[in-house]
């Protein structure tokens, strides 16, 4: 059997004033309560935002946790139909730093976009939008926290110390991910938005992740579609390759 693809990791710091990773189980009510450290699924969607493509998938494999956990809570008023307003009180994280490795795999379940599977060209394009911060803005968990990155080397990440240094912290089953339908091989779940669980424990401040597919907690959502990419509707990894090297607009 073939072995499966996988890239070299990469690394990025990933910090801000605010961050708001929603632990669904405060959200009935309007309120709404963030989980004490980033979901895989936060940190595979802010990934995404330094570069995607279709043809590629990113599995998010560590993070470190480089500042003290804190909390601040907000009055924060939300309109109503009627047009008038309610106050919820929504809790923040505060000051976060994280240090995040990741990698890629070719996603071959879109075997139409084979012709993309280009390892040295989406590598090189992921380093140089990281060194540039990213190609979309980064939002660390809802829209008004806003958060930057930077890229980082391998024994940048490896050496950063971090203020859990030392310690040992299970924060119980948390949220992980989503699996979405062109993730899924069964052909008779091929349409269903899956959401993952799983127990989150961290280690000298570092948080080793497990797969998505690897967690035993699941859950069925709803049905959901997904677009459909093609050569015609998708500018190739040659075409962004290009655009980094300053042919056009500049990534």
């Amino acid at each position: 059997m073939k072995e499966k693809f996988k890239s070299d990791y990469f690394y990025y710091r990933l910090y801000g004033d605010y961050a708001l990773f929603t632990d669904p189980v405060t959200k009935g009510g309007g309120e709404k309560f963030s989980y004490q450290i980033p979901t895989y699924q936060a940190l595979k969607g802010i990934t995404e935002q330094i570069y995607w493509k279709p043809s590629l998938r990113y599995y998010i494999d560590s993070v470190k946790v480089i500042k003290k956990i804190q909390t601040e809570t907000k009055g924060i008023r939300t309109p109503l139909k009627n047009g008038s307003n309610d106050l919820n009180y929504y809790t923040y994280l505060r000051d976060v730093e994280y240090l995040v490795q990741f990698h890629f795999e070719w996603n071959e379940n879109r075997p139409e976009l084979c012709e993309d599977w280009n390892e040295i060209k989406h590598e090189q394009i992921i380093l140089r939008s990281m060194s540039k911060g990213g190609r979309r803005d980064i939002f660390l968990g809802t829209r008004e926290c806003i958060g930057y990155i930077e890229r980082l080397r391998k024994e940048q990440f490896e050496t950063a110390s971090t203020y859990y240094d030392g310690k040992k912290i299970s924060f119980g089953i948390m949220f992980h991910s989503f699996i979405y339908p062109d993730e899924i091989t069964e052909k008779d779940s091929e349409n269903v938005l899956i959401s993952n669980f799983t127990d989150i424990k961290m280690d000298n401040g570092q948080i080793n992740f497990i797969r998505p597919e690897e967690c035993h907690v699941k859950h069925n959502l709803r049905e959901y579609g997904y677009k459909s990419f093609s050569k015609e509707n998708m500018k190739s990894v040659e075409e962004e390759f290009n655009l980094l090297s300053g042919e056009g607009v500049d990534i």
